[in-house]
């Protein structure tokens, strides 16, 4: 019995690391189909919209908008900012307080393979998927599984889907200020919204484009 569960152990491990493996290398070139939280979402009753779109048709301001919100340092790390991960355990240190401090290679690894949540296993795999998605894709690509596949809203997801629900507009037409609302939301895209939004997410919106200005030389792996 104990040699059997260490086979089916052996099994399932080789699995969680192969098939995201094999899947990786796959959406280098291809479109992502599903995610889990779009199949949990669709059982939970909700819709799916969603439109794949190439690099080359997302709007450079969004591009530069979820870098200025979500990690700054996008282009210079190898999927993990250790910067960030020291600033955020001495604010908790500090004031008690526990922020998200995932950059956008860790939200792809999670969005594209793992399922919503704070367990130790998914947080073990989303460390063991973040290197393994710098390793085989370039930046840009990296950038656009995320905004293709990141939740807006419910049942809404990738940036096409996204402008075309709260703006009636395309993924490549956003203007930047658009591009930030659509940026400010992604934290909490289920209680906050980006055509109707609130006081904190006007003030969020204002504060990344300030930062848009800033990056510069940071946005340099990005295909604007």
């Amino acid at each position: 019995m104990l040699s059997f569960l260490k086979r089916c152990f052996r099994w399932l491990l080789g699995l969680l690391i192969l098939a995201p493996l094999l899947l990786t290398l796959l959406y280098r070139y291809v479109p992502v189909p599903v995610t889990p939280l779009m199949v949990i979402r669709l059982f939970e009753g909700e819709s799916l919209s969603k439109d794949w779109q190439p690099s080359s048709r997302l709007s450079g301001h969004l591009k530069m908008a979820v870098i200025a919100a979500e990690d700054n340092k996008f282009c210079r790390h190898r999927g993990f900012d250790w910067d960030a991960f020291a600033d955020v355990f001495s604010e908790f240190r500090h004031q008690g307080r526990l922020r998200g401090g995932s950059t956008i290679t860790m939200q792809t690894a999670k969005n594209l393979y793992l399922w919503p949540g704070r367990s130790v296993t998914r947080k073990v795999l989303e460390a063991i998927y973040t290197p393994m998605l710098e390793l085989i894709l370039p930046k840009d690509r990296i950038l656009t599984l995320y905004l293709n596949i990141a939740e807006f809203g419910p049942g809404i997801y990738g940036a096409e889907a996204a402008a075309n629900a709260y703006f009636n507009t395309s993924a490549d037409r956003l203007t930047r200020h658009q591009a930030a609302l659509l940026a400010a939301v992604l934290p909490n895209p289920r209680v906050y919204h980006a055509s109707r939004p609130s006081t904190y997410v006007q003030r969020r919106a204002t504060t990344i484009g300030q930062r848009m200005n800033q990056l510069g030389p940071l946005l340099g792996c990005v295909d604007r």
